[in-house]
């Protein structure tokens, strides 16, 4: 059964959201949610995460899952905001464990914080699961990150942080645990699907003059992606993202966001006087 897809984009992160459901009245997954967060004066907000809950209620949807990609760098989940008001599990790839060890040191983390349990549910590299009738794979497809998953639902693919649109190309590798080599290999596994896969894109960078988009094909991408179409060997697709990757700046949310999305999107608790305050380790990345 292949699935319905409802996309929300949101611009100030370039990320897309997505609800994903076999039909109205049935079990629904919500991937790779934001949570609003201004870095100049600290604050967080939910306009993202109330369009999805207003889709998925008005669609009188059981959510049963909040899927993660991957641990973000560039906003903030609002898996903690969903599940307080529509339920479901928050999960994400078994690997994340390795991510967490990494940005332990940064922040000063108790080693016990990097075995995954902040999670509800760690899947296993191509690890089945249902979304009410739906049959779902969860691939491993690493480079990005070492944890990074596509779900494979029917004849949808939600690829995560591996390919963008096809004028945009990939994502980046210099992340630690990331790998230019494994991102192509993660990337030739989603590309020897069925040319009519549709593939759905976790961010969207537009070049001028074109609108945001998400959905592409696998037909599609062997055919145009700028980083990855047919032809493209391994030494040369490595070669040319790690040139690429040493010219471009940290996400400029990557501090808060690892931070807060390592801990399944939850916020730090509130301190004696009832604010919440985020770790900043300075000279340190």
């Amino acid at each position: 059964m292949n699935p319905l897809v409802q996309a929300f984009f949101d611009p100030a992160t370039a990320t897309v959201t997505y609800v994903v459901y076999e039909a109205p009245g049935g079990a629904c997954a919500v991937i790779d949610s934001v949570l609003d967060y201004d870095a100049k004066s600290g604050r967080t907000g939910t306009t993202s995460a109330d369009q999805v809950i207003a889709f998925v209620r008005a669609q009188a949807l059981h959510c049963q899952w909040l899927l993660e990609t991957h641990a973000h760098a560039d906003h903030l989940s609002a898996a903690p905001y969903l599940q307080q008001h529509i339920g479901g599990e928050i999960a994400i790839g078994a690997a994340i464990g390795q991510v967490q060890q990494a940005f332990a040191p940064v922040y000063n983390l108790p080693p016990a914080s990097a075995d995954g349990a902040q999670f509800d549910q760690l899947f296993a590299p191509d690890q089945l699961f249902c979304i009410g009738a739906l049959q779902a794979r969860a691939l491993h497809v690493p480079g990005h990150t070492p944890a990074d998953l596509a779900y494979q639902i029917g004849d949808a693919v939600f690829v995560g942080d591996t390919l963008f649109m096809p004028d945009v190309g990939s994502a980046r590798c210099d992340f630690p645990g990331g790998s230019a080599a494994l991102l192509y290999r993660s990337a030739q596994r989603l590309l020897s699907l069925p040319p009519a896969t549709r593939l759905f894109i976790c961010h969207d960078y537009p070049p001028a003059g074109r609108s945001a988009r998400w959905e592409t094909t696998v037909a599609e991408q062997r055919a145009s992606n700028i980083h990855l179409h047919d032809g493209v060997s391994e030494d040369q697709f490595v070669t040319m993202r790690t040139t690429r990757d040493a010219t471009l700046d940290m996400p400029t949310l990557i501090l808060p966001a690892i931070q807060v999305n390592l801990n399944a999107g939850r916020l730090p608790e509130p301190e004696d006087n009832g604010v919440r305050y985020l770790k900043i380790p300075l000279n340190a990345v």
